[in-house]
């Protein structure tokens, strides 16, 4: 597995901070994921949180770290205003879309690869999510933390429309003791959502327990398990297939 750095600019001028996690090598790993050539044309773009507390690319590290280990290429990146990322971040999100953005538009040109997963990590969440339908190859979404509550939605309920209406796959994975947004919260919003939707709820788990490193081996896993079911998507999964119990 590589790492590497690359400054990737946005429409607007900001120049971005980047991650490229390229997969492991045979020798590295003699039995690499993904198992079929579908799956090996997907990257994964992964989104951190909420710029304004503190969130950076370092915290989606963990996860991108695992997804090259098992065989997809993952990028991660600083949102405008963070380390070294230009311009300055949005109270709600709304400009880091256009980093989003453009962050998968370099990934569809750069990379041989014909499809994108966008994952979003608490505030990453819904800015991810008002991009999913901007871009052609994105073809799937994963929410890790949703801040669907009535505190957090004066910030970002202005995204909560985007994903929603959009009718690809999403999975939203969520800690059953929640700060931010309650289960009932979480179940309410997504009675309305359009196309394929799954839920995973961890018992017991606080939304920035589900942020730290000791939850990114099972995040890796989910994020894989989604992947592959995007490749049997004939067939709807019924909301929450894949709750803890």
């Amino acid at each position: 597995m590589s790492r590497e750095t690359q400054t990737i600019g946005t429409a607007d001028g900001i120049k971005l901070d980047a991650r490229i996690f390229r997969p492991s090598t045979q020798e590295e790993n003699p039995n690499p994921e993904p198992e079929s050539e579908e799956e090996g044309s997907l990257a994964i773009v992964l989104v951190h949180p909420y710029s304004v507390l503190g969130g950076c690319q370092g915290l989606m590290k963990g996860i991108a770290l695992g997804l090259a280990r098992r065989g997809f290429h993952a990028v991660t990146f600083d949102m405008r205003g963070v380390g070294k990322s230009s311009g300055r971040p949005s109270l709600t999100g709304s400009s880091e879309v256009r980093d989003v953005v453009s962050v998968c538009k370099w990934v569809a040109q750069n990379f041989s690869v014909r499809r994108i997963l966008l994952v979003g990590s608490s505030a990453g969440a819904p800015i991810a999510g008002s991009a999913v339908d901007q871009l052609d190859e994105v073809v799937g979404y994963v929410s890790l933390g949703y801040p669907f509550g009535l505190t957090a939605s004066i910030l970002f309920g202005g995204h909560h429309k985007a994903i929603l209406q959009s009718p690809k796959p999403k999975l939203f994975v969520m800690g059953t003791r929640d700060g931010f947004t309650s289960v009932k919260q979480l179940q309410n919003k997504l009675k309305s959502a359009a196309g394929r939707v799954e839920t995973h709820l961890i018992e017991g788990v606080s939304h920035f327990q589900m942020e730290g490193p000791d939850y990114d081996a099972q995040m890796v896993d989910l994020i894989v398990r989604f992947i592959r079911s995007l490749s049997n998507s004939a067939s709807p999964v019924a909301l929450d297939q894949f709750a803890d119990e």
